[in-house]
């Protein structure tokens, strides 16, 4: 009888095969590294949503913050601090992941100028997953928040703090259709209405507060609006007329546009050409016994130059409809004080926008546009004269004045 004997390989390979004990802990610790992974891409991918999901919120934060600015006319900068302030505020500390635009270069909202984007970006190490895939992961979140007009204004302070700064007075009647009186000043006073004044318009809006002793009827508003936030220059962007080269007399009676290097004295008949007047040297005064009639024109007032219009004076004029002064008739120096009177005839008719951002305005007489369409943008403003204004202009070249806006995430 012979004995078989087993070759060596073959008795462990039946010893292993019965030791299934073994062949578990063998196997679980092989597949251990991937469950691991696996558990760990679950919580890591979860982690990567919750940071997203708090990196939305301050780009939230950012965009409302810098609408905020915005719409009080800050400029990009300021516009910019605002929203990476707000999205540290939030959490979110990088600061070179901030993408600040305005107007937004990507969405809906692409090209709006009252619309704030703002994009987030970083990355986040890996712990469990990096056995897959050393490189860090990017996450990016993106808001957009603009700001609306809750109301629209033809009469615009923008001093920030004097009294008085929007003021009613006299025998003054003044009628304003579909439009506001806006103070940007802090001031308890920054509208008064006093005398025999009366004033009926939409709403009287006010950085700071409104007085009145005189009538005010408000046809949209329960009562005037106060502490409001202040509204940015309307005419910011408008350009200034470029200087033409050769100097111009007024000595015609049809006059063309160009530069008047002695100022501009307006006598007897004028037919004034469309066209930018642009006026240094002297103030542009019309004198008592003028006639002055121009469509498509604006005047810009150089270095420091006023208007100066005699009570007596017939002036029939309107801004342009199309081209970068659209709208604007009378367009002040913006880094030069001084006062700038307008009065004349019930016959006169000034349509368009009469902007002197550094400037007072003492709007004397008893007019206004064609169909009512003059807007009044200035340092400070005194009313005394009588008129009634209109704010649906834009067949006219006009575009309305954002007054109390709000500001809203729209992406």
């Amino acid at each position: 009888m012979s004995l078989h004997v087993l070759h060596p390989r073959r008795r462990f390979l039946q010893r292993f095969a019965k030791a299934r004990r073994g062949n578990v802990a063998i196997l679980f610790a092989l597949s251990l590294p991937v469950v691991a992974g696996g558990l760990g891409y679950g919580v890591e991918t979860s982690y990567w949503f919750l940071e997203r999901h708090r990196m939305q919120g301050a780009a939230d934060a950012a965009a409302h913050a810098g609408a905020m600015e915005a719409r009080i006319g800050s400029d990009y900068a300021t516009v910019k601090a605002a929203a990476v302030r707000a999205a540290a505020d939030n959490g979110f500390t990088t600061a070179n992941g901030v993408t600040v635009n305005t107007p937004p270069t990507s969405g809906a909202a692409i090209g709006n100028s009252s619309a704030v984007e703002v994009k987030l970006a970083t990355t986040v190490d890996r712990v469990f997953t990096g056995i897959f895939n050393a490189k860090p992961v990017p996450l990016s979140t993106r808001a957009v928040a603009k700001y609306n007009s809750a109301a629209t204004a033809c009469i615009v302070a923008l001093h920030p703090t004097a009294s008085h700064a929007a003021n009613f007075s006299g025998n003054t009647s003044v009628a304003l259709s579909g439009c506001t009186v806006m103070s940007n000043s802090a001031a308890a006073d920054a509208v008064n209405l006093q005398g025999s004044a009366n004033l009926t318009a939409d709403c009287v809006i006010a950085v700071g507060g409104v007085q009145t002793t005189a009538a005010m009827t408000l046809t949209e508003c329960d009562a005037p609006v106060i502490n409001a936030a202040p509204v940015a220059d309307p005419f910011k962007n408008v350009e200034v007329p470029t200087r033409p080269a050769p100097c111009l007399n007024d000595n015609q009676a049809t006059l063309s546009p160009g530069r008047y290097c002695n100022g501009m004295t307006l006598k007897n008949n004028k037919t004034l050409l469309p066209g930018d007047y642009y006026i240094e040297g002297d103030d542009l005064k019309f004198s008592a016994n003028a006639n002055v009639t121009g469509s498509g024109v604006t005047f810009y007032l150089a270095a420091g130059r006023h208007v100066d219009m005699n009570a007596n004076a017939k002036a029939v004029l309107s801004a342009p409809t199309t081209g970068p002064r659209k709208g604007v008739l009378f367009f002040g120096d913006r880094t030069t004080s001084g006062t700038n009177k307008f009065n004349g005839t019930a016959d006169s008719t000034l349509t368009g926008a009469i902007y002197f951002k550094n400037q007072a305005v003492e709007y004397l007489g008893n007019f206004a546009g064609i169909g009512g369409c003059t807007q009044v943008v200035a340092r400070t403003i005194e009313w005394s004269g009588s008129s009634q204004i209109n704010a649906n202009c834009s067949a006219l070249g006009m575009t309305a004045i954002p007054a109390m806006m709000t500001v809203q995430l729209t992406e």
